[in-house]
């Protein structure tokens, strides 16, 4: 039995330290991950620093606070409690030293998720209670398995701290590390090779074990997919996700109980301003429940924009009313949290849950008020809406592009929200893709009562979903109204470039008909001058005309006509794009002054033509653009 004991005492301590550093690692990774303040760096070298220090070094310092002379030694003297010298002094050496690498484990694992799921979550009314119980932890598994494993090696195999402060004593304290130690030391090496023997068995059999059972539940994992798929039924999901709320009170305050407001007007009100590192947010709107299509450079902060309105990212003033409901006021002191804003979210990669079906995400946002039967008609009604019946016992990774958005589509749908926040949904699609997602987009928002916001840079995509528009630039709302009144009188310089235009010429205003087009080298007529923008507060004055716009007469006897060569052609499978240089041929390929755009059957007729061709920039089509 004596021979025994080492192992049975490392068995439970090691095994008592495991338990202890799951829950106090995963607890300060969990803390340390979105604690920011100027003494992290510190607490950070604080926790890790057993992983680094000398065995000896930690058990030293464990024997200055628990000794009888120690800080805490002497408070548990007080009680008549003794640490040192006894089992409990094996467990708080194991416990020490195996804990950073739990916790460093764990915090990697948590970092690794996508923070896009985190946001979604709270977008759909989850507290950070569910969401760490429900997202992170079952995402960060493999990690946390990880973490356990090395946890419990390091706990096994301790050594030096424990010897400080446990000491050695046969059948209370001495562990295989400290029996192998003191064997060897004596010239008992048969003892120390059994013990050794023994460690690595114990060591090997766990990490086998737990790699087994890890492929082992996978392999169920997949199975119970397809049988889940055979039966069908989207009701026996739901019970898996409700098992997983486990903050109730917050969870209920999900319930629409206000909201919508009664009778209350359908507009979006927003007025915020917020300082990046390269430009400042600073856009004032406001949008009713037509579409409301928002263009803009990368970077330009549009999603910046719907970020702020769904509270994961929070202005410096300003305020956000929606249907009459406030939602941001900075000088009211009101900033709601995202759960409680009622906004359905829809990342440009989705944010499905992995580790949820399909029919559990869409149930993740509804009201934990309604009955089971309630739910699986409500799961049944969205996937039907998006053309995707019978598929939600699959998981995201089972599902094409396509179906990944339209499942966020019909998740966000779900939550019923107020608003509805698409950040370029289409942006991983492929051509076909992405017109068959826009149609079921467009017969959904038909229906939807509520506001949209809808981030895009496919000007056509924009154009076909959105009545009306807003361009961005560089954190300012720069243009706003009809599609037709955006890309038709733009106004200025930036939004005729970023609503497509690809001609534009430096000009000088010549007289109230007549401009000076300085980089095309020409005089144009220009219609009446009510048109002209205007230009009291402008740096620079330019014309432009957009390459479709462009006409081909058959003489120079209409007004603005002008001489024309080719300079080189580019060709897509319906139109050309001709690049010209007016009044003299071109030198190179690069020598031009305008693009055409044409259909191809109008480009077997034109260069058909001698040259040099007659290119007509209609006074009508001539768009004067101003440029701060």
């Amino acid at each position: 039995m004596t021979a025994l004991s080492p192992i049975w005492i490392s068995l439970k301590t090691a095994s008592t330290a495991t338990v202890i550093t799951f829950f106090l690692g995963i607890m300060a990774a969990r803390w340390m991950l979105g604690y920011r303040g100027k003494s992290r760096e510190v607490i950070e070298s604080l926790l890790t620093a057993p992983l680094v220090l000398p065995p000896t070094v930690v058990g030293f310092v464990l024997l200055l606070l628990l000794g009888k002379n120690g800080f805490i030694g002497q408070i548990l003297a007080h009680f008549g409690l003794t640490v040192i010298f006894s089992w409990y002094a094996t467990v708080i050496a194991s416990t020490v030293v195996a804990f950073p690498l739990m916790y460093k484990t764990a915090l990697g694992a948590f970092k690794q998720i996508d923070t896009n799921l985190f946001g979604c979550a709270r977008t759909l009314g989850a507290s950070e209670n569910r969401i760490f119980w429900q997202i992170m932890l079952p995402l960060a598994q493999p990690g946390l398995i990880a973490g356990t494993l090395l946890a419990f090696a390091r706990a096994l195999g301790e050594f030096g701290a424990t010897l400080m402060l446990a000491g050695s004593i046969p059948g209370k304290t001495e562990t295989i590390p400290i029996a192998i130690f003191f064997a060897a030391e004596a010239g008992d090496m048969q003892q120390a090779l059994w013990l050794v023997i023994i460690m690595l068995a114990i060591s090997l059999g766990v990490i086998t074990g737990v790699n087994y059972g890890t492929e082992a539940k996978e392999g169920e994992r997949v199975k119970g997919r397809g049988a889940k798929g055979n039966k069908g039924d989207i009701l026996c999901l739901i019970p898996r996700v409700l098992r997983f709320v486990i903050d109730p009170k917050t969870i209920s305050s999900k319930k629409r109980q206000d909201y919508p407001l009664p009778h209350a007007k359908i507009e979006l009100i927003v007025d915020i301003q917020k300082q990046l590192p390269g430009f400042r947010l600073d856009v004032s709107f406001q949008t009713d429940q037509t579409p409301l299509g928002l263009l803009g450079a990368s970077g330009a902060g549009k999603s910046l924009i719907l970020r702020c309105i769904a509270g994961l990212d929070t202005p410096d003033r300003g305020h956000i009313i929606l249907n009459g409901r406030v939602l941001f006021d900075s000088e009211k002191n009101i900033n709601l949290p995202p759960r409680d804003r009622n906004c359905g979210f829809l990342f440009q990669n989705y944010a499905l849950f992995p580790h949820l079906t399909v029919a559990e995400n869409i149930t993740f946002g509804m009201d934990p008020g309604k009955s089971w039967r309630e739910i699986k008609q409500e799961v049944e009604k969205q996937l039907i809406s998006v053309d995707l019946a019978g598929m939600g016992d699959r998981y995201p990774e089972e599902l094409s592009g396509g179906q990944q958005q339209r499942v966020a589509l019909a998740r966000a749908r779900a939550s019923e929200p107020g608003i509805m926040l698409l950040d370029e949904p289409f942006s991983a699609l492929d051509t076909y893709l992405r017109d068959k997602q826009e149609k079921i987009l467009r017969n959904n928002l038909i229906h939807y009562q509520g506001v949209t916001l809808f981030i895009t840079h496919n000007l056509e995509e924009a154009y076909r979903v959105c009545p009306n528009l807003m361009v961005i630039d560089k954190g300012k709302a720069i243009a706003q109204g009809t599609k037709q009144d955006i890309f038709e009188h733009p106004g200025n310089y930036r939004t005729a470039q970023v609503t497509g235009c690809k001609n534009f010429s430096r000009a000088v205003i010549i007289n109230e008909n007549q401009i000076q087009a300085i980089d095309w080298n020409c005089t144009l007529e220009t219609i009446e001058p009510a048109n002209f923008p205007d230009t009291h507060s402008a740096s620079e004055f330019y014309v432009g005309i957009r390459a479709h716009q462009l006409i081909f007469p058959d003489t120079d006897k209409e007004v603005n006509t002008f001489p024309c060569w080719l300079a080189t052609i580019s060709e897509t499978q319906h139109r050309m794009t001709l690049y010209l240089k007016l009044n003299q041929p071109a030198n190179y390929p690069e020598d031009y002054h305008l693009q055409a755009e044409v259909v191809k059957d109008q480009w077997l007729k034109l260069k058909a033509r001698a040259f040099p061709w007659k290119i007509q920039l209609h006074p009508v089509k001539i768009m004067l653009l101003i440029s701060y």
